[in-house]
């Protein structure tokens, strides 16, 4: 079973969610694919026994050969490609399709390996983590997370997914059996929750959601929970704001090191989660 924890936007709680939810499974899987700011190993705290290089294939064209047709930069529908005097690369845009070297009839064009990123693998007691580093100054993390995913196991996979609603999001929650929405119950927080509830119903994914820092005297009524009521969205379950909780993760202390009481929620969160995939 694969679980996607997403978030409208940064800070709403999405890798405490993902880091509490592998920590009350056992023989799991943490894909941490938030590439550009992984932080579910500050709490896992594994032990890294392997990094892989995270390489895509860009064209590189020979000037002698290239007779000035043309025909690649007509074929990449990205625009990834502009002629002056030779085909032009523009990298950023580029999706590593390898459809320019097919299409080119004299042999100018070559793919050569690019790297993007690193992939960190290593162990906390029974849970298996994989984190996506992205270099710095890309403009994509999308074959990275992709190749974060190759590293899944055929069991419980938890897959903290990158915020928003964008195609790096999209890219980790294909494999995904069931979404874990993370939301505050704020205004600007219900904006972007809108987002991501409308993303997983295009890829029809199942929803349950996780309201946190949540007032205490607000549990059974803010924008949040009226927002699912009317969609008919499961709430998995509502986190109150905690002072204490904030500071333990400011530490980098998982808070299933540190409290019962959330043990109890996430281990329940799990088996409702389970139901729901019908495991």
């Amino acid at each position: 079973m694969n679980i996607a924890v997403l978030s409208g936007k940064g800070g709403t709680g999405k890798t405490f969610v993902s880091v509490n939810l592998a920590l009350a499974s056992e023989n799991v899987c943490y894909l941490d694919t938030d590439v550009e700011a992984p932080n579910g190993d500050l709490f896992l705290k594994s032990k890294a026994d392997e990094t892989l290089d995270s390489i895509v294939m860009q064209p590189e064209f020979d000037g002698d050969k290239c007779t000035g047709c043309r025909e690649c930069v007509e074929f990449c529908k990205f625009n990834a490609l502009a002629f002056i005097k030779t085909p032009k690369l523009f990298p950023d845009i580029c999706h590593s399709c390898g459809g320019c070297s097919l299409v080119c009839k004299y042999d100018a064009i070559k793919e050569v390996p690019h790297k993007k990123g690193e992939i960190k693998i290593g162990y906390k007691d029974k849970i298996k983590v994989v984190t996506g580093l992205l270099n710095e100054g890309e403009a994509s993390g999308v074959s990275v997370i992709e190749d974060v995913i190759k590293n899944k196991e055929e069991g419980l996979n938890i897959i903290d997914c990158p915020p928003g609603s964008a195609c790096s999001a999209m890219a980790a929650i294909e494999p995904a059996d069931y979404c874990v929405i993370v939301a505050e119950p704020t205004s600007f927080g219900l904006h972007n929750f809108k987002m991501v509830v409308e993303l997983a119903e295009i890829f029809d994914k199942k929803i349950g959601v996780v309201i946190n820092k949540c007032d205490k005297d607000k549990v059974d009524n803010n924008i949040i929970k009226s927002f699912c009521n009317e969609k008919g969205l499961k709430i998995l379950d509502t986190i109150i704001y905690d002072e204490e909780l904030a500071s333990t993760n400011a530490h980098g202390i998982a808070a299933l090191d540190s409290s019962d009481k959330l043990k109890i929620i996430f281990d329940d969160m799990l088996d409702s989660i389970k139901l729901e995939v019908g495991i």
